[in-house]
């Protein structure tokens, strides 16, 4: 495998001390997923101190241990490279690997739609020249120096995808990250609970253009209300250029057309005098408008925009992110699209969306497992309330509530459509496991602190028994 950090790189980067001779092909920060030849960083967490596990980390295989104090259990167990903060230590590891990269650098932000944006981007950039991705959804104070740590010299493109839920967050990643490309989805009122105002979530969603490099170009959707109030921002941060994408006859990359389809959409855009048809198999509106901020990256970057349109096709949705699953159910099949890494107002609306637009079998039913929109502060309990327009717009023939918010949901469904409201997803998994049969097709989806993943998992195994 190719070398990632030397041990005179990491110790030049880091201003630690520790043995020289080694090299990693990797950076983690978790001893159970580490890869043989990787460097161990150990983090203190809110329950765990990565130092803990340090020696588990070299019985993985791990090439050396960036670490703060001494180590009680074992103190040698491999080359350990000390630094003053652990913390500090991989955000300059991170510094270090910007300055040496030549790469093009995407940064992109959002209230929805990072990280399937993220992965579209990796895909389309690939298409032109070797290009890189942070993995999972690693946006915050860890994750953004982590991933960029794990940024190769060789990479043509780097794609980093920036998260917040307080104003201030995304400034200091974006001045580490650095970006040439700045992409902001969309502003929804995600994190409300937060923020005074969604205006006060898109001022904080702009602090991105701070680490803007200079004459860099901002990416921004055109169909939102805070579209010009995100350009004056980008303007005001030095922005030499605003690319914007939408339905609206002066986005840059404007949608001309699409076709919503049960399992994806076949979408035209126009970008000047060029027009671009292409197909993507992950099905929704906001799928479509994913892509068309894609492409205004790519137009910003000089790429061919046919071959990054064409390479769109090969995304698939991730885990939680609205992979599905045709499912083994009491002697037939279940549908089961997993939506349950988080939720906001926007997200749960283009989820139900989705569901809607299903393909039922003779017989089968749409069925939404919905939990807890968290952080949406005073105004929580209308947003719940708020979708039961899409839930009947959608046809959903019923519905199953997870958690205290929801209640208001629950009372502003017709009593035909409600399945039920339970405090937790272990209360609502036997109901909800009694109630299916073959045919339906479920949607689950809530924000990340209600584990509705658990729901998922419960539905993938005992799928599992139906199995011949």
């Amino acid at each position: 495998m190719t070398t990632l950090w030397t041990a005179s790189e990491a110790i030049t980067a880091t201003g630690g001390v520790g043995p020289g001779g080694w090299s990693a092909v990797g950076v983690s920060i978790d001893s159970r997923s580490l890869k043989p030849g990787e460097l161990f960083v150990a983090l203190r967490g809110p329950r765990h101190d990565g130092h803990d596990f340090v020696t588990s980390a070299f019985a993985r295989g791990a090439a050396a241990a960036m670490v703060d104090r001494d180590l009680v259990a074992d103190p040698r167990p491999g080359p350990l490279l000390r630094v003053g903060d652990t913390l500090a230590g991989l955000g300059a590891l991170a510094a270090a690997a910007r300055a040496r990269s030549r790469a093009r650098i995407v940064g992109v932000t959002g209230s929805v739609g990072k990280t399937g944006t993220k992965e579209a981007l990796r895909l389309a950039l690939a298409s032109e020249a070797p290009a890189f991705a942070a993995a999972g959804s690693l946006n915050n104070h860890w994750g953004v120096p982590l991933s960029l740590a794990r940024l190769p010299p060789d990479a043509a493109f780097g794609v980093f995808e920036l998260g917040m839920n307080h104003a201030g967050e995304i400034a200091g990643l974006t001045r580490l990250v650095r970006p040439h490309i700045a992409l902001i989805t969309t502003v929804e009122p995600a994190h409300l609970g937060y923020f005074d105002s969604v205006a006060a979530i898109a001022d904080a969603k702009a602090e991105i253009f701070l680490g803007l490099e200079p004459q860099g170009a901002a990416v921004l959707n055109h169909d939102n209300p805070f579209f010009e109030r995100l350009a004056a921002a980008a303007r005001a941060a030095g922005a030499g250029s605003i690319i914007s994408f939408g339905a609206n006859p002066a986005a840059t990359v404007r949608l001309a057309g699409c076709t919503l389809e049960p399992e994806g959409s076949a979408v035209e855009a126009v970008l000047g005098d060029k027009r671009l048809r292409f197909r993507l198999n992950l099905p929704g509106r906001h799928w479509v408008m994913n892509a068309l901020g894609v492409l205004g990256v790519c137009v910003a970057l000089g790429c061919d925009l046919e071959r990054a349109a064409t390479a769109l096709a090969a995304l698939e949705p991730l885990p939680g992110r609205g992979r599905r699953h045709r499912l083994p159910w009491r002697g037939g099949r279940l549908g089961l699209i997993d939506e349950s890494y988080n939720a906001s107002p926007a997200a749960m609306a283009a989820a139900i969306a989705v569901l809607g637009a299903a393909t039922l079998e003779p017989g089968g039913r749409r069925v939404a497992v919905l939990g807890d929109m968290l952080e949406l502060g005073d105004g929580a309990a209308e947003f719940h309330r708020a979708l039961a327009e899409p839930l009947r717009a959608a046809r959903v023939d019923r519905v199953f509530l997870v958690g205290e918010a929801m209640a208001a949901l629950f009372e502003a469904l017709p009593p035909e459509q409600r399945g039920g409201l339970w405090p937790s997803v272990e209360a609502a998994i036997p109901e909800l496991s009694r109630f299916l049969h073959p045919g339906d097709v479920v949607t689950v989806k809530g924000s990340y602190g209600v584990r509705m993943r658990r729901i998922v998992e419960q539905l993938l195994a005992e799928s599992a028994k139906f199995e011949t």
